[in-house]
Parts: C-alpha cells; structure tokens; sequence
C-alpha cells in the first residue's frame, strides 16, 4: 500500500494531539507496580504501548481501555510467573523496560520480538542486571533478543555507559525502589537522549518513588519503596508535534499545539529552538504552542537530546539554503531502521547531496524532487518524508500503515493541515 501526498501552498492548523508515546509507557509500567488502582488520561494507544499493556497483564497488571484513558490494575510489584514467551513487537522501549522489570519476579522469563527487534543491542543492560544479583542473558549470545532473564533482583551498585540508550538507565530505575538493597547505578560517559530520563525521574515522583542523583553521572533509588496508584494526566506527544510544526516550516505556515507547553520536559520540546535557528517565527500562549514558517537556513545541530528528531530535521535541511551538519546521533543505527543510512538514501533518491558522518549526516540544502519514499518499517521515516510531500509534488509513502508503532491517527490529523 502507499499514500501520495498532495502538495499545499502554505499549511494552517489548530491541533490537539495524543499523549506522548514515551510518557505512556513510563506511566504504564508505574501503575504496574503500584498497589491498587490507577487512571491515565490522554494516554497513547499505539501498537507500542499497547504491546507494553499486554505485556504487563500477563505479569499480573490488567489493564482496561476506554478511548484515551486507561484504566491499570497494580501488582505491588510482585511480578506472576509467566513460562510462555513474552512477544513485544518491534519495540525497544517495551523489551527493554520488560527486560529489566521481570527481575522483580520469580521464576525464568523468555522475552522476543520482531526479527529488526533481535538485532537491538541489549548487553549494557543485561550486564547491569546482572551486576544487581539478576541472570539476564542473550540467547543468542550476540547481546540481543531473544532475552532469558531469571527473576530474584537483590540490588546492589551496578553502571552503564550510557552511549547506546538511556532506555537501560530508566529500566533500572523503575527496578530499583523494589530492590530489597536498593540500586545505585553509576553512569560512565556520556548519556545520550538525557531528557527520557528525566521523564522517566518525573514519573517515578508523581508516583511516589524518592531517589537522589548527581547528575547523570549517580543514581541512588533506596530500596524498601512503594509506588502508589494515581490519577496521571499525560501531556501531548512533543515528537508527534514536530512533523506538524515542520509543516508549518516548510510552507511559510501556521500550526499551533494546543496540549504542550514550553515547560514540558520532553527533550524533543528543544525542536522549537531549532526551527527558530532555521528562520521560523515562535509563539508561547494560553492558545498552546505555535510555529509560523520562513525561508529556512541551514545550521549546525547536535541532536543527542532529540534523536527520533533527526529525520524530520533532515527533510526541512533538504529544503533550507546553505548546509546543514547534524551531529550526536551515532545511536540511530540501532533504531527501527539504521535512520542514518536510510535517510540518506531517501533524500538521495530526491536529488539530495548527503554525506553520512561517524555520528550524524550533513545535508546540502537544493530543489528535491518527488520519488517513492522507502520507509524501512520506520514510523518516523513515513511521517517526517510526508511533510516534504507538501512542498513538492509527486512524494509517495511506501507502507503507511508502519505509523501505527507511534501514531495510528497520523494521517487523519495530517489531512487537517
């Protein structure tokens, strides 16, 4: 199946998007261990985060959806047995959040995937466990799903590096309150995608968790803890709004977000400061948060904080006047697709000059033009080359479907430009 996209002169819009995919899951996995009953509203139901719910209840979760809200059962965090294998997808976020929660239970648990899931490194984090008294193994033995993880987490001091994902820095600390030791957890080198961590801190906080940290070097997360059950409201998906301010971007339009705010902690809330870098016009109100287009610029970028923002900050570069150097993202190699190699082949295709570097890509801005866009099985290639759709005609969306990982609804709120 594809989708063309019809080319508009200047996009307007008013949107109110879905939660945020990566505060659903957070929210997800705390309500899970609390004891008792919690709500969330305006949660995300994409394929993602409802295979992270499905997961959760054959650990002993329920969970009960009812439009945007969810409705989630806790287990006190004492984990059931589970001898099937758990099956999640083509989502990173669920294997490793799961990898790291099943240690709370009893017994061996075997957690798989889609074949692009089992290439996914995971051997920082199933050495941290075990570093935490867990046997947590690669079946493989390659370091990657399928994952054998034997419940009966003690606590203790472990590390990371912190240079693939900060996944398996916020998977530890969901662990770490319900650790009879406790978990301090030292981080060496940098910390890519900071800004999830601190989702997953905020969190931990709304739901009880007391924790102490130094940065993003040290982790203290005293043992002994309970979460408690709440009503949790999640805010509008910063990732999802970045191909609507992107479209404003690239028409000389106006898309205002009515649900985010400048004070989200979502690191993918910084795109705004990059499109204004890039000649666009910003505007914070009571109305929501809005972008109006100009003739785009290109810039130097790292990218470390908001990487599932590379590619749709590519597409705007293949339009923008000068060079565009993003850096920072070497860990998108290891994402649905190798984004780095694929969105070099896209915008070759368009007619695009890219060079791939060590961490990132530069793209010389010219005149693209229209092609079928490969989209990998990658939500985000689909939904960030549909945004060039706009500017020139005669871009068609191989495998539209792939969306519904992170934005089932994407292409209903697209026609609304």
């Amino acid at each position: 199946m594809t989708i063309e996209i019809p080319s508009r002169e200047r996009v307007e819009a008013t949107l109110t998007l879905p939660g945020s995919k990566s505060f659903t899951h957070r929210a997800l996995v705390a309500a899970a261990l609390a004891a008792g009953e919690s709500r969330l509203s305006n949660a995300l139901k994409a394929e993602d985060t409802e295979l992270t719910a499905q997961a959760l209840s054959r650990l002993g979760a329920g969970s009960r959806w009812q439009d945007s809200t969810v409705g989630v059962t806790g287990t006190g965090g004492r984990l059931r047995p589970v001898t099937e294998p758990v099956y999640l997808g083509n989502s990173g976020t669920s294997m490793r959040f799961l990898t790291a929660l099943v240690s709370l239970g009893q017994g061996k648990y075997l957690l798989t995937g889609s074949p692009r899931l089992c290439e996914r490194p995971m051997d920082e984090l199933l050495a941290a466990l075990g570093r935490l008294g867990v046997k947590a193994v690669s079946e493989k033995g390659d370091g990657c799903p399928p994952v054998v993880v034997q419940g009966g987490l003690t606590g203790g001091r472990t590390s990371l590096s912190g240079a693939v994902s900060s996944q398996y820095l916020s998977a530890l600390l969901f662990i770490g309150p319900l650790a009879p030791q406790g978990v301090e957890i030292e981080v060496t080198g940098e910390l890519v995608s900071r800004p999830y961590v601190n989702m997953t801190l905020e969190v931990l906080t709304e739901f009880g968790i007391s924790h102490y940290r130094e940065g993003y070097r040290y982790f203290n997360l005293p043992g002994g803890q309970c979460y408690q059950p709440q009503d949790y409201e999640i805010q509008g998906d910063a990732s999802s709004a970045s191909y609507f301010w992107a479209a404003a971007a690239l028409t000389g339009g106006r898309v205002t977000i009515t649900n985010l705010s400048l004070d989200s902690c979502q690191g993918d809330i910084d795109f705004l400061s990059v499109l204004a870098r890039m000649g666009c016009l910003l505007d914070s109100s009571p109305a929501g948060l809005t972008v109006v287009g100009g003739p785009l610029q290109g810039i130097e970028v790292n990218m470390a904080n908001m990487p599932d923002l590379v590619p749709t900050l590519a597409v705007l570069a293949a339009f923008a006047q000068g060079e565009t150097a993003i850096t920072g993202v070497a860990h998108l190699r290891h994402k649905e697709s190798d984004r780095l190699a694929a969105v070099a082949a896209e915008l070759g295709k368009m007619g695009i000059k890219v060079r791939e570097t060590a961490d990132g890509l530069i793209i010389q801005g010219g005149r693209p033009v229209g092609v079928v866009i490969d989209t990998y099985q990658d939500h985000r290639l689909a939904m960030s080359f549909a945004v060039a759709g706009l500017k020139i005609p005669g871009i068609v969306i191989k495998d539209p479907g792939c969306v519904s990982k992170s934005f089932p609804d994407f292409w209903e709120f697209f026609e609304k430009l």
